[in-house]
């Protein structure tokens, strides 16, 4: 029987946070550092920037194919919803997995999301400990359980 330390390493993924709140990115870093996830996380601050990043324009130009998405809905320039749409109608950027980590438990917005194809919705927890736990158990799903595909 295999153990986890059996498994070969995997390459890291490639994660991309779209937030514009300083201390959610703080404490989504710290739940990376405190988890010992060693995936890549890049993070862009609005719409814009994660619409450059995706298509590697301006200051991103050579940003890595993020493998996974965790986007806040409530950001300045393009709304997540807007970021979230363009992602999942362009035949190159449709295959990442896209997860809306947002404060709204709004129904309308769990709705809206889903119809434009984001693979989770997740409400952030206002507890650190509760926040740190659902970024481990995003990253062990969508990064260590779940098959991707990989487009570098």
């Amino acid at each position: 029987m295999s153990t986890p330390t059996d498994r070969p390493q995997a390459t890291p993924a490639e994660v991309l946070l779209v937030e514009d709140d300083a201390g959610d990115e703080l404490m989504t870093r710290e739940a990376f550092e405190d988890n010992k996830i060693g995936n890549v996380l890049h993070v862009v601050r609005d719409g814009l920037e994660a619409l450059d990043f995706l298509y590697r324009r301006g200051a991103h130009v050579d940003a890595p194919r993020p493998d996974l998405i965790l986007l806040d809905l409530n950001l300045p320039k393009y709304d997540g919803r807007q970021v979230l749409e363009r992602i999942k109608t362009d035949p190159d950027l449709m295959h990442i997995p896209v997860v809306v980590l947002t404060t709204s438990a709004a129904e309308e917005d769990i709705l809206r999301s889903y119809k434009l194809h984001a693979n989770a919705y997740v409400t952030k927890p206002v507890d650190l400990d509760q926040f740190i736990r659902a970024i481990q158990q995003i990253d062990d799903f969508f990064v260590t359980v779940v098959k991707l595909p990989r487009t570098r």
